[in-house]
């Protein structure tokens, strides 16, 4: 059967007129054409807290239900896309507040990639762990040429890359290189990302990176919604179902490896060594 969310939300309307709805944490804007652009604004790094995260699904939410055109994904940093989930959330942490952090980045995954609209981000910065991610979400990835770096890095601060995070980014690139990748915690440099796949082209600034974004977008005018919606569904649809069933598990093993003493020690050294650079500056 069809899934009954991309049949009722593949018809795009485009808007009269450009809109903007600015949250806390994010900013949305919609041009005359009807293509969205979500800028991450949290300060200074888009470190991903709860409250960003679930901000984030909120809007991608009404993204869905204005149904824009399409949706371009950036960051209002200058230098960093996403730093990735918030390592103050998960050191000494709260269970009831860590449990909320994983649901919430398990929720916007979810959303994001299984969006019935096309979908680009303009990476204007870092992208490691949950920039990253959020990169792979999106069906193109532009990204600004420079010193920056892209890649799922969390095994390098104790914590193992989940199923589901596995199976999105072996959709992007080759299983032997997201699994030597993923296992040592590599991180890309912007030439690297293009060359494995891991991006699809470069931008000579965020401007750039975004109008490339919108190109993209704007190949679908001429495709179906519905039939564009549902083969970019059956493209997924393994990964979303594999990580519907084992949701709960997931949850309980970051939790449970969270807590290890040996993985506690690490994230308070890394947190100990950006507070000590922040005071370098």
């Amino acid at each position: 059967m069809f899934p009954l969310r991309l049949l009722r939300t593949a018809r795009r309307v485009l808007p009269a007129k450009s809109l903007s709805t600015s949250g806390q944490l994010t900013d949305l804007t919609v041009d005359n054409e009807g293509i969205a652009t979500l800028t991450l604004q949290r300060a200074p790094v888009n470190s991903l807290n709860v409250e960003l995260l679930q901000e984030l699904t909120t809007v991608l939410g009404q993204v869905e239900k204005d149904k824009a055109k399409g949706l371009v994904l950036t960051s209002a940093s200058p230098s960093v896309f996403s730093a990735g989930l918030d390592i103050t959330e998960m050191y000494n942490p709260n269970v009831e507040r860590l449990t909320a952090l994983w649901t919430s980045l398990q929720d916007l995954w979810a959303k994001l990639y299984s969006a019935p609209y096309p979908t680009a981000v303009a990476i204007n910065g870092h992208a490691p762990a949950g920039g990253c991610m959020m990169a792979l979400c999106c069906e193109y990835r532009t990204m600004v040429s420079g010193r920056y770096t892209i890649g799922l890095n969390e095994t390098a601060v104790g914590i193992p890359v989940p199923e589901w995070l596995i199976g999105t980014m072996c959709k992007v690139i080759s299983q032997r290189e997201a699994e030597v990748a993923l296992n040592a915690g590599l991180m890309f440099t912007v030439e690297e990302a293009l060359k494995i796949g891991l991006i699809d082209e470069t931008a000579t600034d965020k401007a750039d990176a975004i109008e490339k974004s919108k190109k993209f977008i704007k190949r679908f005018d001429k495709i179906s919604p519905i039939a564009h919606s549902l083969t970019k569904q059956r493209f997924r649809s393994d990964v979303l179902q594999r990580f519907a069933k084992n949701r709960e598990a997931d949850l309980n093993q970051f939790k449970y490896v969270v807590l290890q003493p040996e993985v506690q020690e690490l994230l308070g050294q890394i947190i100990q060594k950006l507070k000590q650079k922040k005071a370098a500056k």
